[in-house]
């Protein structure tokens, strides 16, 4: 069944499309923004355009009271410590000149239930309007934090589970109890229930490897148990050579550069039932053809598409740094075809020093997300077979500093919140 618009826009004398007005609220459609678009046979695509911050991922602290096997800790040398209440007051404070209230999002590199003030943070952030998240392991709970973050009003808690046994838990997160983890997050959706409150939801993120992956149905079943109701499952970014074995993505990064190339010949392909009569046919032509129809909506939007740009997000280190991406906040190395890749961070400023509208409205700060929403890149995370891709100095196509042809956010085989 064909699914009905939610809305109508019209059309004035002049051919000016007239959206309705909550949806130029929504999707940041002032006056004079710029807005991509992008032209199909029977319709076009309006992307909201980069001027439009819609997530803030505030990290209270790189700490963590946990060790574990895909950890970004096992490549860099970066200083550890937590967000000052300074600090966060100059972000609370920079964002209350945008309207609407842009989600935020407490994460980053390390357990934001480490940062003392971490209810309080959530509580601020309520009090401007906005919808808050956290994510945790779900080994650092006190007996107190469950019923402080309800009344805080914390929307989303998203909760790390990896396996779903205590020993291949631990197997990923080194020397974890599985059973607290458990334990901690019923609790949590006990004191919910005491409070009579809808909110808030429990969200399952689960970091497919080959070491777990055939513990996934058993993790969404003990997520359901545990009244979640979305789920992320996403593959391992190996920061480590020994981390390059665990991944489920070396077929897929072949593919990547087969499915939106121009060049390749286009065939129009009709939905069928994926078997093991079809399976090898359809994975020999998929990799030779441009495909122009099946699953296209998921084609267009996980192929040289940064999740972080489109959705308008920004990202602020525990010292105040600000970056676009959350992937550009340390210095860090990983692995792109077990070739290792040394990433240099990208700041903008710190909020510290700036405000933070004026940070995320700079010249240099809207071109560079122009350059990345347009993602002129070569395709390194296909080919990768060049030095330059060992870095994100530059790349083969002329781009500089910072270039984004090896991300795999960009080509959806690793998904962020």
């Amino acid at each position: 069944m064909k699914l009905k618009p939610d809305l109508h826009a019209q059309v004035d004398s002049d051919g000016r499309l007239i959206l309705p007005q909550e949806v130029a609220y929504r999707y940041g459609l002032a006056p004079g923004a710029k807005v991509p678009i992008n032209q199909g046979v029977n319709g076009m695509l309006l992307w909201q355009p980069v001027t439009h911050l819609t997530k803030v991922y505030v990290e209270p602290t790189n700490k963590c009271n946990l060790t574990f096997r895909m950890c970004i800790r096992n490549a860099w040398d970066e200083p550890l410590g937590q967000m000052a209440d300074t600090t966060f007051e100059r972000v609370i404070d920079g964002l209350r000149s945008f309207s609407p209230p842009p989600t935020i999002l407490f994460g980053g590199f390390g357990e934001p239930l480490f940062h003392p003030n971490i209810v309080e943070m959530v509580v601020k952030a309520k009090a401007l309007g906005s919808k808050v998240e956290l994510i945790t392991n779900g080994t650092f709970f006190s007996e107190t934090f469950p019923s402080q973050l309800v009344k805080a009003g914390l929307d989303v808690l998203w909760v790390s589970l990896d396996g779903a046994t205590p020993e291949s838990y631990a197997d990923v997160r080194l020397g974890a109890e599985f059973s607290k983890v458990l334990v901690n997050v019923a609790r949590f959706q006990d004191m919910n229930l005491i409070y009579q409150n809808r909110f808030p939801h429990i969200g399952i993120i689960f970091v497919a490897m080959k070491r777990n992956i055939a513990d996934l149905p058993a993790v969404m079943r003990l997520g359901l148990q545990l009244l979640a109701d979305r789920f992320l499952v996403t593959n391992v970014l190996p920061y480590t050579a020994e981390m390059c074995a665990e991944v489920l993505y070396n077929l897929v990064l072949g593919n990547v550069a087969c499915l939106p190339s121009p060049w390749l010949p286009h065939l129009n392909l009709s939905k069928m039932d994926a078997s093991e009569i079809t399976r090898e046919p359809l994975y020999r032509v998929t990799r030779s053809w441009r495909i122009e129809n099946f699953t296209k909506d998921n084609v267009v939007s996980s192929n040289n598409y940064c999740p972080f740009i489109e959705s308008g997000f920004t990202t602020i280190c525990w010292d105040g740094s600000l970056s676009s991406c959350p992937q550009l906040i340390y210095n860090h190395t990983s692995f792109l075809h077990e070739r290792k890749r040394f990433s240099r961070c990208y700041v903008v400023g710190s909020v510290n020093e700036h405000n933070l509208r004026d940070l995320w409205y700079a010249p240099d700060c809207i071109s560079l997300r122009e350059r990345v929403q347009a993602f002129e890149f070569p395709p390194c995370t296909s080919c990768g077979s060049c030095d330059l891709s060992e870095a994100n100095e530059e790349d083969c196509f002329g781009n500089t500093f910072p270039t984004c042809g090896g991300c795999l956010w960009a080509q959806g085989v690793i998904q962020y919140l």
